[in-house]
């Protein structure tokens, strides 16, 4: 570029022969990070990162904020309330898990971040961790204390049950009850085993039954299953309801080798729902297989003397047995007779009695004569009739005379009774009564009150009170 001299003056001129110089960009910082943050979500919108939860931070809005550790390395990360809500275990600070997310950046600090949407432990899984950890907190509040759980009724009259209608559950239970305690009723509230609102349709049920009152025993049963079909009975809302229940409740989750929080917080864990009903029937049945055992040596005690009565007799000659019935008949009739004559003596003597307070009650009744006592009776209603008309007109009569005196002392001490006999009343502009012509002035406005009407009037001269 060739600079020549202008009219002007002389000018300094330079030569460029290279390639031109662009002009340099100045980025704002707001710009900057803004541009960096969607390239890098644009690039990282979908990745796995694995590492070790630190600095563990549970926010009032629900959100959670950790640093993922590596080593050396570290980076920030959040997982926002809604992904939140949906973990099935607790972050904790030292436990390695896997993240899925986008790396982002927080604009207002310029740092890198990771945006979680979901999080796995490493090894063992996060229904065994939230089971794990769910335990611990609910045995430190004390719900897995033995004194606090309550004893099953030895011999229940109705037991709630609450399983799906449809499940060889309930069916399996009802069986083993029927076969060892006939008598006993079952309830059966309905429920979903399995599923996101299993914990809360049993935990209705638990809350149903204290309501109404009307069962003995509450039995929460289902099948066996995996770790994820026994998740709602992991659940910590079924456990504070287990917990919370008045009545006794037995846990028969599963098969005998699974655990569940039910079972820990339940008053009883049977293995399974059968053992359920043979649990709670089981004060019942022993009773009766010792009613059976006692009945079985009453029958061996029976034969054992019915055999010895034969024995006996076959030792005894025909005229000795006959002669013994003879006896023995005698001996009965005469008990007969004596408590006939008994009988006899009693009845005479009841009847003797009966007779003479018949007799006194019938004389008393001749003596009293039911037409002269009604007849005294009327005069004396006749006359405390006539002294109650006499004092009530007394009481009018002394009652107006008073009442005629009390008006006639109101008449008198009326003012209208003084303006009648020819007085009057003066008022000034105020409404106050004037009782001295020195305390009006001239051209004041007076009323006069009369004993029939007012006049209204305007003083013009005021004479000395001497005077007057």
């Amino acid at each position: 570029m060739n600079h020549s001299a202008s009219e002007s003056g002389p000018q300094l001129g330079f030569v460029f022969d290279g390639p031109p110089v662009e002009a340099r960009r100045v980025w704002k910082v707001a710009e900057l990070v803004g541009e960096v943050r969607l390239y890098i979500e644009r690039e990282y919108a979908d990745l796995w990162v694995e590492g070790e939860i630190s600095n563990l931070r549970l926010a009032p809005s629900g959100h959670v904020y950790f640093t993922l550790k590596d080593g050396d390395a570290q980076l920030p990360a959040v997982l926002f309330r809604r992904q939140a809500s949906l973990l099935r275990f607790r972050p904790e600070d030292g436990l390695q898990v896997v993240v899925r997310g986008k790396v982002s950046v927080y604009e207002q600090r310029g740092q890198m971040q990771i945006v979680a949407e979901f999080i796995e432990p490493v090894g063992a899984g996060s229904l065994q961790i939230a089971f794990e950890q769910l335990k611990a907190r609910l045995k430190e509040e004390g719900l897995f204390d033995p004194n606090r759980k309550i004893p099953l009724p030895a011999f229940p009259r109705c037991v709630g049950i609450i399983t799906s209608p449809a499940g060889a559950v309930i069916r399996d239970f009802l069986n083993v009850s029927t076969r060892r305690h006939a008598p006993l009723d079952v309830l059966l509230y309905p429920a979903p085993m399995q599923g996101e609102t299993a914990a809360a349709e049993v935990a209705a049920g638990i809350a149903f039954f204290n309501r109404a009152r009307s069962v003995d025993v509450i039995v929460v049963a289902r099948g066996g299953g995996s770790i994820e079909d026994l998740a709602p009975f992991n659940s910590e809302l079924l456990a504070r309801a287990i917990a919370k229940s008045d009545l006794p409740i037995v846990s028969a989750v599963g098969h005998e080798t699974d655990f569940t929080i039910a079972d820990f917080v339940a008053d009883l864990r049977a293995p399974t729902p059968s053992a359920a009903a043979e649990i709670i029937t089981g004060a019942l049945h022993n009773v009766e297989e010792h009613v059976e055992q006692l009945s079985a040596r009453l029958q061996r005690a029976c034969r054992y003397r019915v055999m010895q009565a034969h024995d006996s007799f076959a030792r005894m000659g025909v005229e000795t047995s006959l002669a013994s019935l003879r006896e023995s008949f005698a001996r009965r009739q005469q008990r007969i007779d004596e408590l006939r004559f008994r009988v006899e003596a009693i009845w005479s003597a009841a009847s003797r009695g009966l007779s003479e307070q018949l007799n006194l009650l019938t004389e008393r009744l001749r003596r009293q004569d039911a037409t002269h006592h009604l007849r005294l009776m009327r005069e004396r209603l006749g006359s405390f009739e006539n002294r109650l008309i006499s004092a009530q007109q007394g009481w009018i009569n002394t009652n107006s005379a008073n009442m005629q005196g009390l008006t006639r002392q109101l008449h008198a001490l009326s003012p209208l009774a003084v303006l009648n006999r020819g007085y009057a009343l003066v008022f000034d502009e105020s409404g106050a009564l004037v009782k001295k012509a020195s305390a009006l002035t001239q051209d004041q406005q007076i009323t006069t009150q009369l004993a029939q009407g007012s006049i209204q009037s305007r003083v013009t001269e005021i004479a000395s009170e001497s005077a007057t």
